[in-house]
């Protein structure tokens, strides 16, 4: 009976290590999407941190009329180091992020994204990412313009 009671709390200390961790990556996965993506990217923020969230390789699949593009994160950074240096007169309420789900499988991560100006949604993204050497990057996306 001593042993069955040893494993059982075994088995329940051991899932709450699991959960944990899990919450952990969560926490991480959103991090770098909220740094480099949102205030990033979206809201022309620190492109450092950008690089740091981004994997070199990242493309954004872009579905215009049925025909594929691709727009790789240099690019995309470029574009919006352009913008910062020749900001438009306009006021333009920052973005921001809901995220729908996050999914964490091992190394591999799949976010769905809402992005609102003010109150009104702009895109549906999901965003992939892996796990690389301790830190998450994100390295694709796709997306649903409202």
């Amino acid at each position: 009976m001593k042993k069955v009671l040893l494993i059982l709390c075994a088995v329940i200390l051991s899932a709450g290590v699991v959960a944990g961790n899990q919450q952990e990556e969560e926490r991480a996965v959103k991090r770098v999407i909220n740094t480099a993506y949102i205030e990033g990217l979206q809201n022309m923020g620190d492109m450092d941190l950008v690089r740091k969230g981004f994997h070199p390789e990242f493309e954004m699949l872009i579905n215009r009329n049925g025909k594929l593009s691709k727009l790789p994160i240099a690019t995309w950074i470029e574009n919006v180091e352009q913008r910062k240096q020749n900001p438009s007169s306009e006021n333009h309420q920052r973005i921001q992020g809901k995220f729908v789900q996050v999914d964490i499988t091992g190394d591999a991560a799949m976010v769905k994204l809402e992005v609102y100006r003010g109150y009104k949604l702009l895109f549906t993204d999901y965003l992939t990412l892996y796990k690389m050497d301790g830190d998450w990057k994100i390295v694709g996306k796709t997306f649903h313009r409202h």
